[in-house]
């Protein structure tokens, strides 16, 4: 495949940044989208030429840190599947030969870019350590059926938990909200019984960070959830809203 990539690149924070044009010989349409990226480099390396920065770790779907918007999409679209996936999950037979891909980095007020296409995602990391997590006293860790939980709250759990914080839902807001994200993290916590003793103080905690972070509002778009490439669904932003209106009354 010959591909011509319209990339962003950026020094530093200060500096203004833009897109690049660069074409690609050779790309077999069995590699993944970051195999791609790294026959780019490998071509710049050759030619003198400074590589494009890019996150990525895992490469397998986990840790979410292949973080792109690929033609307009966060992570991009595999023609193949009903749902969104990670970056490193897209492969290049979803694209034709010949064709203009646009990448660009994840566009938040929240998540300035370091350099090209590495944003800093650290505001998810104050949002969780606000209130993400659960205090206990130190010892010996309990047997693992030890405390009961009702089925649909585990699952409700499960499902939260799901969430690798890759800020996909961010990306593709208009108001580039993080709502998904706290809202799975919060739900992650308050639906197990460990969770209740600190329920009400992790509502308010967690969402403050979030707004002091400045990420934008929720307005039910839904792109967030079309994104998501672990199918975080939107009710846990109802769950959310409602926890927060009980955390109200509560005081």
């Amino acid at each position: 495949m010959k591909l011509k990539l319209r990339i962003w690149r950026q020094k530093n924070k200060k500096d203004k940044g833009g897109l690049v044009d660069y074409e690609l010989d050779g790309v077999s349409a069995d590699s993944s989208f970051l195999e791609m990226m790294d026959l780019l480099n490998e071509q710049l390396t050759v030619e003198g030429k400074e590589p494009v920065a890019f996150d990525h770790d895992c490469r397998e779907g986990i840790c979410g840190m292949c973080s792109l918007v690929v033609n307009g999409v966060a992570h991009g679209k595999d023609r193949e599947k009903a749902k969104a996936v990670t970056v490193c999950q897209l492969h290049m037979r979803h694209f034709k030969d010949f064709e203009t891909i646009i990448i660009e980095p994840w566009r938040s007020r929240a998540f300035p870019v370091l350099k090209d296409l590495i944003v800093d995602r650290s505001a998810f990391e104050r949002i969780i350590q606000s209130a993400g997590f659960i205090s206990v006293n130190t010892g010996s860790a309990p047997d693992a059926n030890a405390v009961p939980i009702p089925k649909d709250d585990a699952e409700i759990s499960m499902d939260a938990a799901a969430c690798i914080g890759c800020g996909a839902c961010v990306a593709a807001c208009p108001n580039a909200s993080a709502m998904l994200f706290t809202s799975a993290k919060l739900v992650h916590l308050n639906s197990l019984p460990q969770g209740q003793v600190e329920r009400n103080k992790r509502v308010w905690k967690m969402i403050r960070t979030m707004d002091d972070e400045g990420f934008g509002g929720c307005t039910n778009m839904g792109e967030c959830a079309a994104v998501c490439p672990k199918d975080i669904s939107l009710t846990f932003i109802a769950k959310m809203n409602k926890e927060l209106i009980k955390a109200a009354f509560k005081g």
